[in-house]
């Protein structure tokens, strides 16, 4: 693999783990990167924000562990089953990522019923292009329309083995369709139709109920100790 330039970022509290200090490891931003080399950093745990490319580098801390599915192992669950059902008739359009007043809007109403505390619930339009956008990765947007409604966009990167689940976001007047479940049920039929081996789903956080849903798409593979292993699901 290349030998890329790191550097760390000082602590700062932990947007995910109350009374925590996170630090992440940055690529360079002098470093030039592409799609073929982050296909190389994700499977190292590096995920992708716009341009920044990163993974937690916490000196107290391991709870933020890198995981993907292996898409030809995958099987759904009752609950993802449902799902799909409820979606039977969801269409899914694949669009450049190019911005769309009509997916910023969404994703504002999203922000503000979702994560109304955050930061991102004032996202300028810079801020959404800057978060969702990539000037060097082959990403795409997929939109999904119910009853020929725009109801949903999943943010997909389209890596060398894999797809990337980035972010997906939804109109709130269609929260009944678990559209953020059927984004990653239907990037795993993408990967898996287009003879790709891995969907990533970014970092599992088992105290954090934000980000420990993902442990519910079985078996899931955790980066535990620079090793990929299959993550329990403990009931």
């Amino acid at each position: 693999m290349t030998s890329i330039p790191l550097f760390i970022s000082t602590p700062h509290p932990c947007n995910y783990l109350t009374g925590e200090l996170a630090q992440s490891a940055f690529v360079s931003p002098s470093f030039e990167l592409n799609n073929a080399i982050y296909s190389q950093l994700i499977a190292h745990g590096f995920r992708r924000s716009g341009d920044d490319v990163y993974r937690p580098q916490c000196a107290y801390c391991q709870e933020c562990v890198a995981v993907r599915i292996d898409v030809n192992d995958f099987k759904p669950n009752r609950k993802q089953k449902r799902c799909l059902q409820t979606n039977a008739n969801t269409t899914a359009i694949i669009k450049p990522a190019l911005f769309e007043s009509a997916h910023y809007e969404m994703y504002m109403r999203y922000q503000k019923q979702r994560h109304a505390d955050s930061n991102m619930a004032n996202s300028s339009v810079d801020d959404y292009v800057n978060f969702l956008g990539s000037s060097w990765c082959h990403t795409r947007f997929v939109e999904f329309s119910i009853a020929n409604e725009l109801a949903g966009v999943a943010v997909v990167d389209y890596l060398d083995n894999s797809l990337s689940a980035v972010y997906t976001f939804f109109d709130p007047r269609f929260s009944s369709y678990s559209l953020g479940v059927y984004a990653v049920l239907w990037q795993i039929e993408q990967a898996r139709n287009a003879g790709l081996r891995y969907v990533y789903l970014g970092f599992w956080i088992k105290n954090c109920p934000k980000m420990a849903y993902k442990i519910q798409y079985q078996p899931l593979q955790g980066l535990v100790n620079q090793r990929w292993q299959v993550l329990q699901l403990q009931k």
